[in-house]
């Protein structure tokens, strides 16, 4: 039996990875919520357990085997590896270079090859739709997106079926429209990802 998103979602609580205030998300959203994976990806038997159950889910689904997982830097890559070992597959990461995710450092996909996509997590599903197009790129088969937290509520749609372990509605909106700007609450920009604030 696999981990209950109750579960995961009270490893990310406990991690300190569930965080409250006024956020700039990768997309350029705001948002009173931040799910900042790291915090629990930095215990490795915790990595493991959630890549684990996240592996089931991909197998559960029906998926062909996935000969390699690609996760987008920053957030993914620790995802990634671990996801591809809980699988038997080859890890890589795409990094931004000149504002496009690319594979670097000698990494190559080959035409053919099925792909699972990690993402720590899923806001719009920008960054994912973005290695998923990387993916296809090259002639390569991505297969799914497999997220520890899909906080979109089901919504983000980067081209393939998403397989989150938790699932949220986190409420998300642009600069212009931010209650949480009107209030004047500072705003934390605690992504990896350059965006420039308006």
């Amino acid at each position: 039996m696999g981990m209950a998103e109750a579960e995961a979602l009270a490893l990310l609580r406990e991690s300190g990875a569930f965080r409250e205030g006024h956020f700039l998300l990768s997309s350029g959203l705001h948002s009173g919520e931040y799910v900042q994976c790291a915090c629990l990806l930095q215990y490795p038997q915790e990595a493991e357990k959630v890549c684990q159950a996240l592996a089931e889910k991909l197998r559960g689904a029906g998926l062909a085997p996935a000969e390699v997982v690609v996760g987008p830097a920053l957030g993914g890559i620790i995802l990634a590896y671990e996801l591809a070992r809980q699988l038997g597959a080859r890890a890589l990461f795409a990094e931004r270079t000149e504002g496009k995710l690319s594979l670097r450092r000698g990494f190559g996909l080959a035409a053919g090859e099925s792909v699972v996509v990690a993402e720590d997590v899923v806001t719009t599903g920008g960054s994912a739709q973005e290695v998923v197009g990387l993916v296809e790129e090259v002639g390569a088969r991505p297969l799914a997106v497999a997220a520890l937290v899909d906080r979109s509520g089901g919504r983000a749609a980067p081209g393939v079926p998403v397989h989150a372990l938790v699932r949220l509605s986190l409420q998300q909106f642009s600069a212009d429209e931010c209650p949480l700007c009107r209030k004047g609450l500072p705003l934390e920009k605690p992504g990896s990802r350059a965006v420039s604030v308006r």
